[in-house]
């Protein structure tokens, strides 16, 4: 028996549904959202009712019948730390994801995945590796004051499907391997992997390790608590310079690293600057998340949008290939990921959690 299995991954001005048979996609479709059609609605969870109408309608146009639905796989969104896996979508998480431990859109995934799932018998929805992974060591999560302490959240979803495929190719259990993965996109995330779990990384949302397209990274705290205090910015003002307009938007007017690349070839001395410090900071990163392996690495894996800029790509290599070897991957494939999830549950492969 084959199962039909919708993946639903909403972003900030899209939805992004796909639609698998098994492990086959059928179709994969981003519905976007203009600013005037978000403009009514104050927080993310407000929108859940236009964007549900809005893939009820997509499934319709591509002749999906709801009761053909198997499961349906929602992106993980800002809930408490979990360890990763599959986690079937219960009342506590939809209680957090409405409360709202942020604004984030992939709070939406698993509130709209629910609601669809509950139109349709025997139907079930769930979420895998979001965003809140949390398998950090204890010493990892030490700051330098005692009221503050360092969180992880990172591109869980794409990280472990990654280091899946890898150890696949090698005929390997990602279990088993040590890994280095940068996912490297609209945020960057550098991870040390031991044998399956994520042990150290940044807070690739809230401002912390390399600088993105659009986020600032670490930035000096000094010189941060002195802006703050100035009383030329507010909170949401200095929220935005850490995320969204941080980075190379603020160094250099775009997030996009195709149009950078241009400026580079161009002879662009601030592109080619930043571009330059761009790689410095991921492999300053990897080389920190090699010392926590203590040099145990079987391989660093350089994956995202970005990895599809090989000039870079190559640049990262020179610079962190005395460590171990590199396999780039480029671009993220989030709906394979959350569908291959959802597979296992329903195969018997994987066994679901529970969220409390």
């Amino acid at each position: 028996m084959a199962y039909k299995i919708l993946v639903i991954n909403p972003g900030s001005t899209s939805t992004k549904i796909a639609v698998f048979e098994d492990l086959h996609e059928l179709f994969t479709e981003t519905l976007r959202h203009t600013t005037d059609e978000l403009l009514p609605y104050k927080r993310i969870t407000d929108q859940f009712e236009f964007r549900k109408r809005v893939i009820l309608s997509a499934l319709e146009s591509h002749g999906v019948a709801l009761d053909s639905i198997s499961v349906i796989m929602g992106r993980g969104g800002l809930l408490k730390r979990v360890k990763s896996g599959v986690y079937e979508v219960n009342d506590a998480m939809l209680e957090d994801l409405k409360k709202g431990g942020g604004e984030h859109a992939s709070n939406l995934g698993a509130i709209i995945a629910a609601d669809i799932a509950g139109s349709i018998p025997n139907c079930k929805a769930y979420i895998a590796d979001p965003i809140v992974v949390d398998e950090l060591m204890p010493i990892a999560r030490i700051a330098g004051h005692p009221l503050f302490e360092r969180v992880s959240i990172f591109h869980a979803l794409n990280h472990k499907a990654i280091g899946r495929k890898h150890a696949s190719s090698l005929n390997r259990r990602y279990e088993d391997l040590n890994l280095i993965i940068a996912h490297l996109g609209g945020g960057v995330s550098v991870g040390a992997h031991r044998k399956g779990e994520v042990i150290e990384v940044n807070n690739a949302l809230n401002g912390e390790g390399p600088f993105s397209p659009e986020r600032s990274g670490t930035l000096p705290a000094l010189p941060l608590a002195e802006l703050c205090f100035s009383g030329k910015y507010n909170l949401s003002e200095v929220s935005d310079m850490i995320v969204g307009k941080g980075g190379m938007v603020a160094h250099l007017g775009t997030n996009s690293f195709n149009l950078i690349e241009k400026m580079v070839q161009e002879g662009n001395e601030k592109a080619i600057l930043l571009s330059d410090a761009f790689v410095f900071n991921v492999g300053k990163a990897i080389g920190a998340c090699a010392a926590v392996l203590k040099g145990e690495v079987d391989a660093i894996l350089l994956t995202g949008g970005i990895a599809n800029n090989l000039r870079l790509m190559s640049q990262i290599e020179e610079m962190v290939n005395f460590i171990a070897p590199v396999k780039v991957y480029p671009g993220e494939d989030e709906m394979y990921a959350l569908a291959e999830n959802g597979y296992f549950v329903l195969s018997g492969k994987t066994k679901s959690l529970t969220y409390s």
